[in-house]
């Protein structure tokens, strides 16, 4: 009872003090967010974090020299004994040099007569420049030096490079001795000025002494002893190095050791190293040991420490034979106290990995290995040393490693194989390939439907693999399963059967159906059949089948039969009918063409009124498409005098009289008042023409197409020549001179056949009967003369017969081409006679003849001329797909052949060139061969192609283009400087923004470099030109205008700014709302634009100022009623009065205060109208508001006393930044959304709700 007691004051006095927690601090309501763990980094640069810019900055600067030819050594002395305006021999010579080199060069004469010398350019072009300058206008001196030969190739420097090098600084020309010259082989010959000749001595005395400090040894010590030599990992070689500096290289297979460098430490190596040679070579012996081919890794070890090993803890070399070799044998060499040691090591090393092979199915493989290598990774991971390898196709698995861990693991791999052996089952099912896709399914549905289904691996052969075979591998009842499931769709898919039903492409639409609604019907009827159309693109007829049998039978008789109706029903005549005829045909209100369709089920296309065709087209079934067809002709014959005539022409001449897209028959149907003039459709063996029209004007076609179908006869007579095709081109002669003549002196038409033709013998002669007959005369005689065979001889000098007999005799048989299939046989070889024996027709013979002759004295008058650019240019020079090349090969009748591309990859290993030796890879005159392009042919064409293909050379040029039109340049995503590019064929390089450099690089062949560049130019003016006009265009000016008059400036719907800114071509903006000055309004355009603008801006304002205006009060209730739906009320009224109204906005002080400005008279009307329509409307308000309380329910009891809810706390939070905590009842801070706000900036029209 106690208890009970103290539970209830328990509970009371929970019910009457209730818990009040203590307010969270604003640290605990909003705890701060965990600093980021990424550590603090300074930000880098944005050039430092992924942007791009180039690995290397490289900037070409120009450079001046200066330099003196003194009087003696000039070699034109004449500068200024010349008359005005003539050039000097130097001046052109420069020129020449300048256009070569791209500088300038300035010529100067001081008192003493030395010539001054200024080159301006970049730094390799000047010293170019200044080379050819000395060598063309400066007397050449001549000194030799003697260097011994063993230095040449210091000299020469890698590729040439040192000699080039030394030619342009001291501005000579260098000769060193050839390779077989035994004369004078140390005799060096400096060419060029006096000064230019002392440096060059100089330098090459310099590289003489300085290579002359230098020594150079091979050691014969043979292979085997390298090791000791070299020491444990190369020990003695990094010693010696460093102590000496010298260079020492160990070739792995030569039987010696190079060393090179200063004399006295390659004296010190070469002593050392023969000292340790020769007293190993007294004291080693050698033992051989088989060991296993396999366990020879294992001795030799990775990257052959354990070798190098052995050799430290012993003294002795292990000699391994090369894995490719079969032998098993292992020589130590060393000392013979220390073999037993090192024969122990080797023991050990050989047998520290062993082999072991476990017994399991190859199928296996994968489920031993399995998902993603779990099972096998168990198994390296605890015997990180041992290898376990699967071979693909074989049953074992093949264990490496220490012997221990091999025998664990081997244990376990077979008891994996044994649980799996138990588990596991496969099957192998035949199927044929032509069904595997089916069985795959769409998206590889079927398949993987089986799979999940019984939970076993299907593996299909692909398409390339050519099998039959399907592997099932798993649970032994899932194999089952899917066993049984795989020949159920096979067999099924045997029983399956494909057919294709031809339905024309014009039908296949029309077959499918609004959405594929008609196919879909089609389809359900026989839902076991598979029905394929063809793309749309690809205009097929053919639809496939595929299904069962008899499924594919019904439905390819269904499909047939919808087929044959569609063509039945879809029948086309074409008729034509006069223009004007054609709405008499349409009827009124379209009632005749609607009654000729309904009695014969047709459809009836007429043409458009503003088509000039007056074809209408009739489909439907044939019968009643003849049916519309007559009706249709008889309302044109019933509506004018329309008569219908039939003239016989031959049909071989109806082309003719159509003309050329049948512009001839369209005249004469003009000239006849536009009669209709049909012939029969192409392949028609008719020749009825038909003429249908008023009978004046078919009388007057009749008589004109009979007229000029007999002019025809008389021009067509026709006779065939006969002649064998090779003749051919005998009978036209060279560019249709014979056959020109014969058709020039008879009048008439020859045709020969084309290649299409079949009949390639007959020979077509059209025109007048006797112009035709005498051709044929001609032609023939022709013929004869050319069937008379007649053997000639020539004499070709036996060095050319190679040429015509080359390429299988390529030449030989295009001259038989040419020449009426003429015989030419040159001597056997080895028959030394000069004698060419041609058979054939005479005048063949004696073509052939001059022909050969022709080629003879063009290889005899043939030259070869090198022509250097260099390799890297070669593309540029030969265009797109050799284009250039091709282009001077035909225009100069010559042979052009640039040198082959280097192998970068694959190339065969060579010996390295030392020290510049080139190699053989020099062309004349110390031109590299790569860089050699041959030209064959007559001697001027040669010089012309040679000089055409300079002209190709690509040149470099800078065009300034300020920085900010960079962009302009480029266009869009690059758009418009690729065009410039693809349209002159150049490189434009437009440098980094980073740079903001004005210079634009244009690389290419010298005249597209030049256009390329005018372009740019000329776009660069243009933008210039732009960038002006925008100035000018954004002329600003302000007007003040009070912003009541704003709405009347913009206009209904912005209608009367939008004139005024396409007026003047100008920008008008008002204020914003809220902005400071709200009576501001901003013109940007041109000057005088604007200024006109705001003439017409205060015009307008002034005309409404002038306006009356009086306010006057009106009830807001009122206002929507008098503004009506969308405004339609106030602007009748505005209309009616010609006055404005204004409205109040939500925001002015009297809701109630409406404006009206005009004309004094018409605001007081306006003013009464409004007036009376507030009194009536309000009277409308007072009476449903009365109704409204009389309809409105009584108020609810008040048995439950309401209890207002008082103010609550809020959310408090100690220590917050706020200082009180938000009154959440509070309108002023949490507005209600309720309340409907009448838009802001509207003066008039409805409340939208």
């Amino acid at each position: 009872m106690a208890t009970s007691m103290e539970s209830d004051v328990a509970v009371a006095s929970v019910d009457l003090q209730p818990f009040e927690p203590e307010p969270p601090t604003y640290d605990n309501a909003f705890p701060a967010l965990a600093p980021e763990s990424r550590p603090d980094r300074p930000a880098a640069n944005f050039m430092d974090q992924g942007a791009w810019k180039p690995k290397f900055l490289t900037r070409q600067s120009k450079c001046t020299q200066v330099f003196t030819v003194p009087l003696e050594e000039r070699k034109f002395k004449e500068l200024n004994e010349r008359q005005f305006g003539e050039e000097s021999d130097q001046m052109k010579i420069c020129k020449d040099i300048m256009q070569k080199t791209n500088v300038s060069i300035e010529l100067s004469l001081a008192k003493d007569q030395s010539m001054t010398v200024v080159i301006n350019g970049r730094t390799d072009d000047v010293m170019k420049a200044r080379r050819e300058v000395v060598g063309k206008l400066q007397t050449q001196a001549s000194s030799i030096l003697v260097i011994p030969r063993e230095y040449h190739r210091f000299i020469l420097g890698k590729s040439g490079k040192k000699l080039q090098e030394i030619e342009l600084a001291t501005a000579t020309k260098i000769s060193l001795p050839r390779a077989d010259d035994k004369n004078n082989p140390n005799e060096i010959r400096i060419s060029g000025a006096k000064e230019g000749i002392d440096k060059a001595r100089h330098e090459i005395e310099a590289i003489h002494e300085e290579q002359a400090k230098l020594a150079f040894e091979r050691l014969p010590i043979p292979k085997v002893f390298h090791p000791f030599v070299c020491g444990p990992n190369k020990e003695n070689i990094t010693r010696l190095t460093e102590e000496t500096g010298a260079k020492i290289s160990v070739p792995p297979h030569k039987d010696e050791i190079v060393v090179s460098g200063e004399k006295e430490g390659v004296l010190k190596c070469k002593q050392t190293m023969m000292a340790i040679y020769e007293d190993k070579k007294n004291r080693c012996q050698t033992v051989s040991v088989e060991v296993s081919k396999s366990q020879h890794k294992y001795v030799v070890g990775p990257r052959y420490t354990n070798i190098q090993e052995i050799l430290a803890n012993t003294g002795v070399s292990v000699e391994v034979p090369d894995p490719g070799s079969p032998s098993e044998t292992i020589t130590l060499r060393g000392e013979q106290e220390k073999l037993g040691q090192a024969l122990t090591e080797v023991y050990s090393k050989a047998n520290s990995v062993v082999f072991s092979d476990v017994t399991a199915p190859s199928w296996l493989h994968r489920f031993i290995i399995g998902r993603k290598g779990s099972n096998i990774k168990e198994i390296t991971e605890n015997f990180p040393a041992v290898h376990i390898e699967f071979t693909e196709g074989q049953d074992k698995i093949t264990v490496e490693g220490p012997p221990e861990e091999v025998n664990k693991a081997v244990e376990k791999l077979n008891v994996i194989v044994t649980d799996l052996k138990n588990r596991m089952d496969f099957a192998e099912i035949q199927v044929d390939q032509k069904f595997h896709k089916h069985i795959i399914g769409r998206g590889g549905s079927n398949i993987t439907r089986i799979k999940q289904e019984t939970g076993v691996s299907i593996k299909i052969p692909s398409d390339g693999e050519n099998s039959n075979i399907i592997r099932i591998e798993g649970d032994p009842k899932g194999v089952k399963v899917a066993k049984e499931q795989l020949l159920e769709m096979a067999t099924r898919m045997e029983n399956e059967k494909s057919r294709d039903v031809l339905i024309e492409h014009r039908f296949h639409r029309q077959i499918i159906g609004s959405k594929g609604e008609n196919i879909r019907e089609i389809r359900d009827k026989f839902n076991q059949v598979q029905i394929t159309f063809p793309d749309p693109g690809k205009k097929s007829d053919v639809v496939t089948l595929r299904g069962p049998k008899n499924d594919v039978d019904r439905a390819f008789k269904h499909l047939q039969n919808l087929g044959k109706e569609l063509v039945e029903n879809n029948y086309q005549a074409q008729v034509h009918i006069f223009k004007d005829f054609h709405k008499n045909i349409i009827g009124k209100g379209g009632n005749t063409i609607k009654k000729i369709r309904e009695e014969t089920d047709t459809k009836i296309d007429l043409p458009s009124e503003s088509s000039d065709s007056d074809v209408i087209t009739i489909t439907g079934k044939k019968a009643n498409v003849e049916k519309a067809q007559a009706k249709i002709e008889a309302i044109q014959k019933e509506m004018g005098n329309i008569k219908e005539a039939i003239i016989e022409i031959p049909q071989k001449l109806h082309n003719s009289l159509i003309g050329t897209k049948g512009r001839f028959i369209r005249s004469v149907m003009e000239d006849c008042g536009g009669v209709m003039i049909r012939f029969p459709q192409e392949g028609s063996k008719s020749d009825k023409v038909v003429i249908r029209g008023p009978s004046a004007d078919v009388e007057n076609a009749k008589q004109q197409l009979m007229e000029l179908a007999n002019e025809k006869k008389e021009n067509a007579y026709t006779e065939d020549v006969t002649a064998k095709p090779q003749y051919h081109k005998f009978l036209i002669g060279k560019g249709g001179s014979t056959i020109k003549k014969v058709r020039e002196s008879t009048g008439v038409r020859i045709i020969f056949p084309s290649s299409n033709d079949q009949d390639q013998e007959t020979i077509s002669i059209i025109g007048k009967e006797e112009g035709v007959k005498a051709a044929k005369r001609e032609l023939e005689m022709q013929i004869k003369n050319l069937d008379n065979i007649v053997e000639g001889e020539i004499t070709v000098d036996p060095k050319h017969h190679r040429h015509f007999v080359a390429r299988r005799g390529e030449v030989l048989r295009q001259i038989a081409d040419d020449f009426g299939g003429v015989i030419v046989s040159f001597p056997r070889s080895g028959v030394n006679s000069d004698r060419v024996v041609i058979k054939g027709a005479k005048d063949c013979v004696e073509a052939a003849k001059k022909k050969i002759l022709e080629i003879v004295d063009d290889l005899e008058a043939q030259v070869t001329v090198e022509c250097v650019i260099l390799q890297a240019d070669h593309r540029t020079v030969m265009g797109s797909g050799g284009a250039n090349v091709r282009e001077i090969t035909k225009q100069y009748d010559v042979g052009i052949k640039f040198p082959d591309k280097p192998v970068q990859n694959g190339t065969p290993a060579e010996e390295p060139l030392v020290n510049g030796e080139a190699n053989g890879e020099e062309g004349t005159e110390g031109s590299r061969k790569c860089d050699t392009i041959i030209i064959t042919g007559k001697p001027e064409n040669c010089e012309n192609a040679k000089q055409a293909l300079l002209d190709l050379v690509p040149v470099l040029e800078e065009v300034t283009v300020p920085f900010e039109y960079h962009k302009f340049i480029i266009g869009q995503r690059g758009r418009d400087v690729r065009k410039l590019m693809q349209d002159y064929d150049v490189n434009i390089s437009i440098p980094p923004a980073e740079e903001q450099s004005d210079l634009v690089k244009v690389r290419g062949p010298p005249a597209n470099v030049s256009r390329a560049k005018d372009a740019i130019l000329e776009r660069v003016n243009q933008l210039e030109q732009e960038k002006e006009d925008r100035e000018l265009k954004s002329f600003k000016l302000t007007v003040e205008v009070d912003e009541k008059y704003h709405p009347k400036i913009i206009g209904r719907r912005g209608n009367l700014i939008t004139a005024i800114r396409k007026k003047h071509d100008v920008n008008v903006q008002f204020p914003e709302k809220g902005s400071e000055d709200q009576n501001l309004i901003t013109i940007t355009g041109y000057q005088e634009n604007a200024e006109a603008t705001r003439d017409e801006i205060l015009k307008i304002v002034k005309d409404y100022e002038d306006m009356y205006t009086e306010e006057v009060k009106i009830d807001s209730r009122v206002h929507p009623r008098i503004i009506g739906a969308k405004g339609r009320g106030i602007n009748r009224l505005m209309e009616d009065f010609s006055v404005d109204l204004r409205f109040p906005r939500s925001t002015d002080p009297d809701p109630n205060l409406v404006t009206i400005s005009g004309a004094e008279d018409n605001v007081l009307d306006c003013k009464d109208y409004l007036l009376n329509i507030e009194e009536e409307y309000l009277q409308d308000f007072v009476d449903q508001e009365y109704l409204r309380e009389l309809q409105r329910p009584p108020s609810k009891g008040t048995s439950e006393p309401s209890h207002p809810r008082g103010p609550t706390q809020g959310f408090i939070v100690k220590d917050a930044p706020w200082d009180r905590a938000p009154d959440t009842e509070s309108q002023e801070e949490f507005p209600s959304f309720g309340t409907v706000v009448a838009p802001k900036g509207r003066s008039w029209g409805p409340i939208r709700k």
